[in-house]
């Protein structure tokens, strides 16, 4: 699949997405590479309480992850988890997609900076991630490290206000 520069982004809600589809995504190696947590395999179980736990983050913070789609296509899922008082904004796309990383963001980020309760984005991304350059044209800047989950991360932070 190839994306063109006026490619629609549009999000939509996980449960609107095949079931099949999310699976096969998060099934896909190259995606796993960056993934530290993900150390299992995906199946209805898995994804069901997946998208569970995300839709319990719409109900009880009014934001959370969406299903997003290039042109009408599933390409992957993102969005915001509030961890603490931060709000963490993670990406995690089909691997045809990768190239819309950016361009994604920036609309997910218009959410962030049009939304008086998030001051500023946190990122946490694993230190196998070379390619930052993203992150810098985005305006984040490295905070540190830290540990999630038992997982050593690079912890970013971009102010929205």
């Amino acid at each position: 699949m190839t994306f063109q520069p006026r490619t629609e982004i549009t999000f939509s809600r996980l449960p609107e997405i095949s079931a099949d589809e999310i699976i096969a995504h998060m099934s896909d190696p190259r995606v796993a590479e960056h993934m530290p947590l993900l150390t299992f395999a995906w199946d209805p179980q898995v994804l069901s309480g997946f998208v569970a736990a995300k839709e319990e983050c719409w109900r009880r913070d009014g934001l959370g992850h969406w299903a997003i789609l290039a042109d009408g296509a599933y390409v992957g899922w993102g969005g915001f988890q509030k961890e603490g008082d931060e709000w963490d904004f993670g990406l995690v796309l089909k691997p045809e997609a990768f190239g819309l990383g950016v361009r994604i963001a920036r609309q997910a980020l218009a959410f962030a900076k049009a939304d008086a309760r998030i001051p500023f984005v946190t990122f946490l991304l694993p230190p196998s991630r070379r390619n930052l350059g993203a992150l810098a044209r985005l305006g984040a800047r490295l905070v540190g490290e830290t540990e999630y989950s038992g997982a050593r991360f690079l912890k970013y932070r971009l102010d929205t206000l």
